[in-house]
């Protein structure tokens, strides 16, 4: 996506769940989605960020579930805080789903 279209989404107070493939990363390792996270959060503010790793077999993966602890390794390097990667690391979608799914 755009850095328009990034600004657009957090505008509307959406969230862009970054996956981990190539095409979305420009590369196949934990940095390369960690450039990507870092970049979208530099547009469009952390709490707008999240994982998308896309698990669901569709596309290539360069590692499984196992491997989140390298992605948070690499969003340190990037510069993350603490409280900024337990955003992104599931915080984000956590409260985004609570704010738009029906209550029971």
């Amino acid at each position: 996506m755009s850095d328009e279209q990034l600004k657009r989404v957090a505008a509307k107070g959406g969230l862009i769940g970054i996956g981990f493939w190539k095409v979305a990363t420009c590369g196949k390792d934990a940095a390369a989605v960690a450039r990507a996270i870092a970049h979208a959060v530099k547009v469009m503010g952390v709490r707008h960020v999240a994982l998308g790793s896309d698990f669901d077999g569709a596309v290539g993966q360069p590692f499984d579930a196992a491997g989140f602890p390298l992605i948070t390794e690499a969003l340190m390097k990037e510069g993350l805080s603490a409280a900024d990667i337990k955003l992104v690391m599931g915080g984000n979608a956590l409260r985004f789903l609570s704010e738009r799914l029906p209550a029971k």
